[in-house]
């Protein structure tokens, strides 16, 4: 680990917890759901919608508010019917992250709301000192600059001393540039079982969150 390295970045959906996970279905279905109910549609119109909003407007909530001057609170309404008791403690990840120095923070582009119930959930919530959500960074989201910008600013974070990890690469770029280092969690552990690769100098592939989390507190310079 870079010596230097004193503050923690985790993205929650797919990261915290697995992208095939049944809470990840739940999302998936209410925004859909959501969307249908908003623009009119069935949930075959709203997919192809919500597609175009992301594209577009970078979430389906600032999409929606633009096109349709939608109440971000009634959009996020779908997250207060969420069963978040499909997700279970993950005690390998808590000790992973409590071994972690300095701060660690939740960057999502979900709401405080989702997340302090999922974190509850997976027995994380005191191994995270702030959570940063759409709201607070004014309906943008990652990866827009003002999006990472009003997040450093919010915690007073240096990003040559910062880590963070998302499940999505385009997150993961302007964090990069502005000196991070960075961890790219996806997929399927490879045939030969490694956890996590080495892309470029402080750039992470991580098949294995706990893992690559243990082997960045390790003496070890990466």
């Amino acid at each position: 680990m870079p010596p230097d390295l004193d503050t923690w970045i985790l993205d929650l959906d797919n990261t915290l917890y697995p992208a095939g996970s049944a809470l990840a279905e739940q999302l998936t279905h209410g925004i859909l759901s959501t969307v249908a109910g908003f623009y009119d549609t069935d949930l075959v119109g709203a997919r192809r919608i919500q597609a175009e909003l992301v594209a577009e407007y970078g979430t389906s909530l600032r999409g929606a508010m633009v096109t349709r001057a939608i109440d971000p609170h009634e959009f996020l309404g779908f997250e207060r019917r969420i069963d978040y008791s499909v997700l279970t403690p993950n005690a390998t990840l808590a000790t992973a992250l409590e071994a972690l120095p300095g701060r660690r923070f939740v960057y999502t582009n979900g709401s405080v709301y989702h997340a302090e119930q999922a974190l509850a959930r997976l027995g994380l919530t005191t191994h995270f000192d702030g959570v940063f959500d759409i709201l607070a960074g004014d309906l943008i989201p990652k990866p827009y600059p003002e999006s990472l910008d009003a997040f450093l600013t919010r915690f007073a974070i240096d990003p040559a001393r910062a880590a963070m990890v998302d499940d999505l690469q385009v997150n993961l770029t302007l964090p990069h540039e502005r000196g991070m280092t960075t961890v790219w969690v996806s997929g399927e552990p490879v045939p030969d079982g490694t956890p996590y690769r080495r892309i470029a100098p402080r750039q992470w592939h991580a098949w294995d969150l706990p893992a690559v989390l243990r082997f960045m507190v390790a003496p070890a310079d990466i």
